[in-house]
């Protein structure tokens, strides 16, 4: 599998921690590719379908299924770039992520609720809320750039495209680079175009050193539905990073052993990278998680189970076995 080499260099900023032997990785990826290829994807977007059949998928139509052979998903990944730049309004704020070799750390949700606790209440999030979350992450110096961590929910109710504003509020918010993980395909150009804005129209100069990403999930089990779909491509093609996350539930929508959640979750995310690769060659990617397993008892997902960060320890290492940055949820 391809790797991303650096010279005379073996060091990682940050904790570390292995899981997974060679051989268990090899295994994992073995599985991953043997479903790729014959039980294959879900894929509900007309475009999507094209692209993959285009780039030599095996593309049924009509059940909208797409089986990759191994060769697809080994080319796309050797085009993959082992480093994505995640651009601050500043350079001092910028973020360089690298196939395992530096840990940071970011704020996430999208919450909709937020807690006052000057009257010990919970009330809905706003836009106000986006707002001072960013100037705090802006502040903050163990946070390395800024997610979403609550929803413009009062735009959202009023029919406006919250999304677009929590972009705008996010930049005025932070110097620091705003990772999106509520896109809407729709207005990825809109994004696009208010970043070209803030390089006073020069469109290479955000292509260059884009201040937003975007986060997009595939749908568990094995699914790429229309809004990942579009917002895979026109990241690809805009120059945007684009993390392509998947929220498996072991138990649930992933098998009940760990290990196969995490075929099934690598076959996801590998589809969606494949995409973007197959969308536009060298297209910025990162590989992300935030699979858990499935609380039978609640019927929740749990991000602060141990299940999650063994997960997410096991996923880091398969975004490195592949030589691309990683995305994975704490606790």
């Amino acid at each position: 599998m391809p790797v991303k080499l650096f010279a005379g260099l073996d060091m990682v900023q940050g904790a570390r921690l292995e899981l997974l032997s060679r051989d268990a990785l090899d295994r994992i990826n073995s599985e991953t590719m043997d479903v790729l290829k014959t039980s294959g994807v879900g894929v509900y977007h007309e475009e999507a379908l094209e692209i993959f059949k285009k780039g030599g998928c095996d593309v049924d139509p009509v059940k909208r299924m797409v089986r990759i052979p191994e060769h697809i998903v080994k080319d796309a990944l050797h085009k993959c770039p082992g480093r994505v730049l995640l651009a601050g309004r500043e350079k001092g704020s910028d973020v360089l992520l690298e196939a395992g070799r530096k840990v940071g750390n970011t704020t996430f949700g999208t919450g909709l609720y937020t807690y006052e606790y000057e009257t010990n209440s919970i009330r809905e999030s706003n836009n106000q809320d986006v707002y001072e979350a960013a100037v705090l992450a802006d502040w903050c110096s163990t946070i390395d750039f800024f997610s979403l961590p609550c929803a413009a929910r009062e735009l959202l109710m009023e029919g406006l495209a919250s999304d677009v504003h929590e972009t705008f509020t996010s930049w005025v918010g932070t110097r620091k680079h705003f990772h999106h993980v509520d896109p809407v395909a729709e207005h990825m150009e809109y994004y696009f175009k208010m970043g070209v804005a803030y390089y006073g129209g020069d469109e290479e100069a955000f292509r260059k050193r884009p201040i937003i990403s975007v986060l997009l999930c595939p749908t568990s089990p094995l699914q790429l539905h229309a809004n990942a779909c579009g917002v895979i491509i026109q990241g690809a093609r805009y120059d945007i990073p684009v993390n392509v996350l998947s929220m498996a539930m072991s138990g649930a929508t992933g098998p009940v052993t760990l290990a196969g959640t995490l075929v099934t979750h690598n076959a996801e995310v590998l589809s969606g990278i494949v995409l973007a690769q197959l969308t536009e060659p060298g297209a910025p990617v990162i590989y992300g998680s935030s699979t858990t397993m499935f609380d039978l008892r609640t019927a929740t997902a749990p991000v602060g189970a141990p299940e999650l960060g063994l997960i997410s320890a096991a996923v880091s290492q398969l975004a490195q076995y592949y030589g691309l940055p990683s995305y994975v949820a704490g606790t």
